[in-house]
This record gives C-alpha cells, structure tokens and sequence, in this order.
C-alpha cells in the first residue's frame, strides 16, 4: 500500500547525450581564440561553455547592449531628440549625426545598434538623463538589479575608461535578458535600415551567415580587442555567446553553433497550465479539483543523456484549496543531478463545505479508503 499522505510517481526515460550543459572547454572540432567566453542557453540560463567567464574587461562598443535597454526602459520610442554638438562631435565609430538635427528615440536606436555609433549613444543618454554621468548611474542601478556582479559603467557607448568593464558572464545574462524586449530584439536582429537619408547597415556578420542569428552586438577598441556577443534561435532553442578579446570571433561563433545546433535538440517535458491530473478534496465543495503545470519547461537532449521525471504529488488535500497555491512539484534528473523543478498548482479554488465537517474518525476513516482506492491507481504522464 502507498503511503497515507504522498505518493512518488517516477516516470523514467533514457535520451543518451553529453549533455549540453556539461560542454568541455576543449570541445572537439571547436577551437575558442577568446581570452573570456561563455555560451548560454537563454532559455534556461544554463552554461554550456566557459572560459574565464567572470573576468572583469574592457567590453568596447558591447555596451550599448544595456543603453538600448535603459532607453528601451525609460522613454517612448516616438520622443524627439535634438542633436547637442556634445553628441555630436563624440569621438570613435559614428553615425554622421549634424547638431541641430532632430531624430526619434527609434532612428537613434537603429543607429547605436547597427552603426554602432557613440554619436547615437551620447544623444540618447542625454535625453533620458540630462547627461552622460547621470545616464551611467541609470546603467549601473540595472545592471545591480540584473545580479551582474563584475560590471561597471561610466558611459553609454563604451570608449574604454577606467572604472568601465563586464565580464563573458554578466554580458550573456544581460542579453539573455535584453532579447526578452521585442523592440530590443526588432533592432538587434535588422539587417539594414534606412533612417532619413543614411541607410545603416549591421556590422554583425552572423546575421547573414549563420542560420537564425537574431543579433546582438560587436565591440572593439585596440586595448580591448574584438568583442563579439551573439544570439541564435532556431528549432526551438536560443543560445547566446559572448567572446572577449577574440581575434577569430566570426569563427568561433559561427563553430560553436554549428556543433550546438548539430548535436542537440529540444524535449518538452511540461507545458505552463497543462493538466497533469486530479486531486481529491477531502471536507470541499468539490470532490476532486485538476492541478496543472506552474510553467513550461524545455530541456536539450542528446543521444547518451540519461533523463528522468519525478512527479511528487499528494494523493489528496484538505480544503480549503486557494488556486494557484502550491500542491506538488516536477523534479527532472540529468544522469542522475537534478537540474530542474517545476510547481504542481492547483487550478481553482475549493471551498470548505461546511455540511461535510468530519469528525476525526471519520477523516481517519475517509484517508484510510481513499489510500485503498489510489494504491490501485497511479497517474500517468506521456513525456513528448
């Protein structure tokens, strides 16, 4: 007989793989010139390859990867900008912007992202806070509320000076993050625009070469070398890698995908609201009540991988039930580590029915034959 009060359901099944998360630094086939790197899932958060991920360095013009997102965060897109000849004589990679000119918050984004230009970084800081100094503490008041713990910034375009580092790490989350923004991720991911009479091209190479390349951004100064973030969605599965001071960056992002997207592909185990059964309610208004499935969860997959689900549910609960409240969980094991959870809730409310007060032989009573009847039984779930 099962336990009175819980049962385990385990539903195994073995995927072989080196899993993707476990990559080594020396994958085969691939070769990383970087002196810092990481390669993330975006979906789960999940390292799949790191090389001096948390070291602090220059990260050049891969800063106007968190002053889209500020300016993305804190004015409309239609806002008029008037070009200061501050902004405009900014020295380094540029857009040609004329003081006096006015643009849009929108063509100076397209700008900052495809021309990479510190004119269009300048500008934008300007308007969001009255100056460069002030829009620096914005970025770094984000980049703390992201847990980017070895990032400093004291400008929106990313002209090295002292004080101004990220690190592999802190670049991917931050991205990871950015790409959530669909204006973000509609700049990043355009190939050419036409803003007025300038027609911008993006400097980023992957979004011709390489198969679902949805951005980011490049960096380079000579005393931070070539940085290089990027982002690929294809078949269901977003990675993001990031290469610092990276003298082979086209190549070795362009490696890392091919064996990433050539070895590896996508299970769904759970869908975010999917009724995974029912419940009985002891003392409800309701006899049984369906739980379903806190969130989605997609995990990669290879062929030696070996993957099992674990399903820790209640046989019943006692009402009063409260939707959404918390009535057992989903534990995913990855060669025998569990690697990820997910919430079993409720999926409406029970009340008390106030004309089935048990006693407390009579709960007793009722516990007893509903374990007889659940021993008999079990709950099933089909893993796609």
């Amino acid at each position: 007989m099962k336990k009175l009060f819980s049962f385990l359901l385990i539903i195994a099944i073995m995927i072989s793989c080196t899993p993707a998360y476990c990559l080594a630094a020396d994958m085969e086939g691939v070769s990383v010139s970087a002196q810092a790197a990481i390669v993330i899932n975006a979906g789960t958060g999940e390292v799949l390859f790191e090389k001096n991920a948390d070291s602090q360095m220059l990260i050049a013009s891969t800063t106007k990867i968190m002053t889209a997102l500020v300016v993305l965060e804190n004015c409309a897109l239609d806002d008029m900008v008037k070009i200061t000849s501050e902004s405009a004589n900014v020295e380094g990679s540029s857009a040609y912007l004329v003081a006096g000119e006015e643009m849009s918050v929108r063509e100076l984004l397209y700008c900052l992202m495809l021309s990479s230009g510190n004119d269009a970084a300048s500008a934008l800081a300007i308007h969001v806070s009255g100056s460069i100094e002030d829009f620096a503490v914005l970025m770094n008041e984000k980049a703390k509320e992201l847990g980017l713990e070895n990032t400093s910034y004291k400008n929106p375009h990313g002209l090295d000076a002292d004080g101004h580092y990220s690190s592999a790490r802190d670049l991917a989350t931050l991205t990871a993050y950015a790409l959530e923004n669909n204006d973000f991720l509609d700049i990043v991911s355009t190939k050419t625009a036409t803003v007025g009479s300038r027609t911008l091209t993006n400097h980023n190479k992957l979004l011709w070469s390489v198969e679902g390349a949805i951005g980011v951004k490049t960096g380079y100064t000579m005393a931070a070398g070539r940085i290089l973030v990027s982002a690929v969605d294809r078949d269901g599965m977003r990675f993001i890698c990031v290469t610092i001071d990276d003298p082979n960056d086209w190549e070795d992002h362009t490696a890392i995908y091919e064996k990433l997207y050539g070895e590896y592909e996508t299970r769904q185990i759970c869908k975010k609201d999917e009724v995974y059964g029912e419940i009985a309610v002891i003392g409800g208004t309701k006899e049984t009540t369906n739980i379903v499935f806190e969130d989605s969860l997609t995990i990669m997959t290879q062929e030696s991988d070996e993957v099992e689900t674990v399903f820790e549910v209640p046989e019943f609960s006692y009402a009063k039930i409260s939707k959404g409240d918390r009535a057992g969980t989903l534990k995913v094991y990855i060669n025998g580590n569990l690697e990820h959870e997910v919430g079993i809730i409720y999926a409406e409310d029970v009340d008390v029915d106030e004309s089935q007060l048990l006693s407390l032989p009579e709960k007793i009573l009722r516990i007893i034959r509903l374990s007889f009847k659940y021993s008999g039984e079990q709950y099933s779930q089909e893993n796609q």
